[in-house]
C-alpha cells in the first residue's frame, strides 16, 4: 500500500471521530448545564481547553460565552478541529482513495458534509436545535463506521482505519473525562455530592457508556468507579484500554511496528497503575495530560514509520 494511501486512510477516521466526539462533548456539556444546582459552576471555556484549542480560540475571540464557544467548536472555519472542518478534511481525503473503500461510502459522508454543511447555521437558534444537529452527525457517523466493519475486508488499508479511530477515541475519552475536574463546585457537601453525581453520569453519557456503567458496575455513579470503567475496561469500545488494545491489534498485522507497538504498551502500563483510590481531580489531570502526551508520542512514531519513511529530516536538508 502507497503510504499516502495509508496516512488517508488514518486521518479520515481521525477527523470523523473527533467530529463525533466533539458534539458528544457539547451535548453532554448542554445537559449538566440545565442540571447544575445552584452554586456550581461550569464555564463554556472548559470545552476549549478539554479540547486543546485554547490558544487558538484566543486568537479571534475576547470572550468565551456559550455562543462563541459553541460556533467555533462546530463551525469556525478557521479551526480546523471544528466538527464542520473535521468533515470537510475527511470528505476531501476519501476523494482520494475511493477505489480503496466500500462503493456507499463516499455517498454517506458527502451526505454527512452537505447535512452539516447545510444545518451548522442553525446551531444559533437554540440549545434544543442545536443537540438536534449534532445528534445527527453522531448517528451518521456511527452508520458510516458501521459500513466500513461490516462491508470493507479487514485488510491492511482496513488496518489503519482502525488504528486512526481509536488513537483518537482514546485520545478524546481522556479529555472527556478529564472536563469534571474543572468544574467548581457548590460548598455545600450535599448539594456537591449530588452535583458530582450528575457531572459524572453526563460523562458517561457522552460516550454512550451509562448503560453499560450501570451493568456491569453498579447503579451508583461515583467518580472514582466511573474513571475506573472508562480508562481500564476491556469489553466497552470506547474505553482507553479497550481502544489501546485495538490498536495493538492493529500494529501486529503491520510490518516494522517495534517502536509504535512499545509506546502503546508503555500507555497499557501506565494505566495499569494508577490508583484510583484518593485520586484528587488535581493529581487526575496531570495523569491525564501525562496520557495524552503518550497519544501524540503514538501517532508521531507511525507518522515516522508508515506516512513519512523517505521524508528528509532537517539535517539532512541542511546537508544539501
Amino acid at each position: 500500500m502507497l503510504s499516502r494511501v495509508a496516512e488517508g486512510l488514518y486521518w479520515m477516521t481521525r477527523y470523523l471521530e473527533r467530529a463525533d466526539n466533539t458534539a458528544r462533548l457539547i451535548n453532554s456539556t448542554t445537559q449538566v448545564l440545565l442540571d447544575l444546582p445552584t452554586g456550581a459552576k461550569f464555564g463554556w471555556d472548559v470545552l476549549i481547553k478539554t479540547t486543546g484549542l485554547d490558544d487558538l480560540f484566543l486568537k479571534n475571540h475576547k470572550r468565551t460565552d456559550e455562543s462563541s464557544v459553541v460556533h467555533f467548536l462546530v463551525q469556525d472555519a478557521d479551526n480546523p478541529s471544528s466538527i464542520l472542518s473535521c468533515i470537510r478534511y475527511a470528505r476531501e481525503n476519501t476523494r482520494t482513495f475511493r477505489e480503496v473503500l466500500p462503493m456507499e461510502f463516499w455517498e454517506r459522508i458527502n451526505g454527512l458534509y452537505l447535512y452539516i454543511q447545510s444545518n451548522a447555521p442553525s446551531i444559533s437558534k437554540g440549545r434544543s436545535q442545536r443537540y438536534e444537529v449534532l445528534s445527527q452527525v453522531i448517528e451518521r457517523r456511527q452508520s458510516i463506521v458501521g459500513l466500513v466493519m461490516e462491508s470493507m475486508s479487514h485488510d491492511v488499508a482496513y488496518q489503519f482505519i482502525r488504528l486512526g479511530r481509536n488513537l483518537e477515541r482514546a485520545d478524546m475519552t481522556t479529555r472527556i473525562v478529564d472536563a469534571n475536574s474543572a468544574v467548581l463546585l457548590p460548598s455545600d457537601a450535599a448539594i456537591a455530592a449530588l452535583t458530582r453525581e450528575r457531572l459524572w453520569m453526563a460523562t458517561l453519557t457522552a460516550l454512550s457508556a451509562y448503560q453499560m456503567y450501570r451493568h456491569h458496575v453498579g447503579v451508583h455513579v461515583r467518580g472514582r468507579d466511573v474513571v475506573n470503567f472508562l480508562l481500564n475496561d476491556l469489553n466497552f469500545p470506547r474505553t482507553v484500554s479497550y481502544c489501546l488494545r485495538e490498536v495493538e491489534d492493529s500494529l501486529s498485522v503491520l510490518v516494522n511496528h517495534t517502536e509504535p507497538m512499545n509506546l502503546v504498551r508503555r500507555t497499557s502500563r501506565r494505566l495499569a497503575e494508577m490508583r484510583m483510590e484518593g485520586l484528587v481531580p488535581e493529581a487526575l489531570h496531570e495523569c491525564l495530560d501525562q496520557i495524552q502526551a503518550d497519544f501524540g508520542e503514538t501517532h508521531s512514531a507511525l507518522s515516522r514509520q508508515y506516512f513519512n519513511v523517505y521524508q528528509e529530516t532537517p539535517f539532512q536538508k541542511g546537508q544539501q
